[in-house]
């Protein structure tokens, strides 16, 4: 069927046997998921109002930028709520009718998780504001004249929207979510307490200076520690005795391009770029992304966000600046007129 072709089902995890879903370092319950302090409080109070009144669950958004817990958190919420999970995404579901076949296999309390939910086409959205509001699928039969329209009744179910473009997503979708969380970037002692949980799972001998060393580095991103950690792992197997120690962290992210802020090949590609070709800047996106060998889109929506964030560049009407921090990192010496900016300071760690 073609629901099959834009959704897949994950049913609720069997404790305490290790799935394959612990496999790929996700959290199964609300009490492992670590950070976001804040989120976990909210949603969990949603979570036990809705068992309590033994109904599914409003309707969650979660936004935030990529690899900070929204998947994972659509799937803790599955298991919470002790339904099976429906995954697919707003590209992968072109047509109405892509989206009227995964709803109308719906079980009742089932969780619908649809990831960058703001590249949904509008009539897919169409159809999406009936089901979620009262729980009805509208289907048009034939064409023209003839055509007619007939309401099906759907299972109660739970919509959990994931996306990193809030601003995109329409004014009436977003008002038909019963609970909006944001995820924010994690703290370093977060990403510690995440790498040694996975370490754990991986059964990689790992110190706490070691796992600290790779959470320093991990840009608040839960994905990119748990990729470190498994490059750091290969250089530890290969290179060393197979311990996570902060000397082999340090020498394996080095090995593999990361520097001491967490900065790869591409990062500091621009950063040169900026500096050393164009004086500091200002330079336009376009000019960038072609001195850099990438598309202008990538080096805005991926590298330049946590340049940003560090300090390290600036945007200004006429282009992209470095800052007096930029120039420290690379060991270059300012001119006279970026040395005058106004200082940006790193956080700390």
């Amino acid at each position: 069927m073609r629901e099959e072709a834009t959704a897949r089902v994950v049913t609720p995890l069997a404790d305490p046997i290790e799935s394959a879903e612990e496999l790929t370092l996700r959290p199964r319950r609300l009490s492992e998921f670590v950070g976001q302090p804040e989120l976990k409080d909210h949603l969990g109070i949603v979570l036990e109002a809705a068992r309590r009144r033994g109904q599914p669950s409003d309707h969650v958004l979660l936004a935030g930028p990529p690899g900070l817990g929204k998947t994972s958190m659509a799937g803790i919420i599955a298991n919470e709520m002790g339904a099976s999970l429906r995954i697919t995404s707003g590209p992968a579901l072109v047509r109405a009718g892509d989206l009227a076949a995964i709803l109308t296999n719906l079980a009742e309390g089932d969780v619908l998780f649809v990831d960058e939910i703001h590249r949904l086409g509008r009539a897919v959205e169409e159809v999406l504001y009936p089901a979620m509001e009262d729980f009805q699928l509208d289907i048009v039969l034939g064409k023209g004249p003839s055509a007619r329209t007939i309401r099906l009744d759907l299972p109660h179910f739970t919509l959990v929207g994931a996306t990193t473009r809030t601003g995109l997503i329409t004014g009436p979708l977003r008002d038909r979510f019963g609970f909006t969380a944001r995820l924010d970037y994690y703290s370093h002692v977060d990403l510690e307490a995440i790498i040694m949980r996975s370490a754990a799972i991986l059964t990689v001998p790992i110190e706490a200076d070691g796992a600290a060393e790779i959470a320093r580095r991990s840009r608040g991103t839960p994905r990119i520690g748990n990729r470190l950690l498994k490059r750091v792992r290969d250089f530890a197997e290969v290179r060393g005795d197979g311990q996570v120690t902060r000397a082999v962290a340090e020498e394996g992210l080095r090995l593999f391009g990361v520097d001491d802020l967490g900065l790869d090949k591409v990062d500091r590609a621009i950063l040169e770029t900026v500096c050393s070709k164009f004086g500091g800047g200002p330079v336009g996106r376009s000019t960038l992304a072609v001195s850099v060998g990438e598309q202008p889109e990538t080096v805005e929506e991926v590298y330049e966000p946590f340049l940003l964030q560090l300090g390290l560049l600036m945007r200004t009407p006429k282009g992209r600046v470095a800052t007096p921090a930029a120039w420290r990192h690379l060991g270059l010496s300012a001119p006279a007129a970026a040395a005058a900016a106004p200082a940006l300071f790193l956080p700390e760690g």
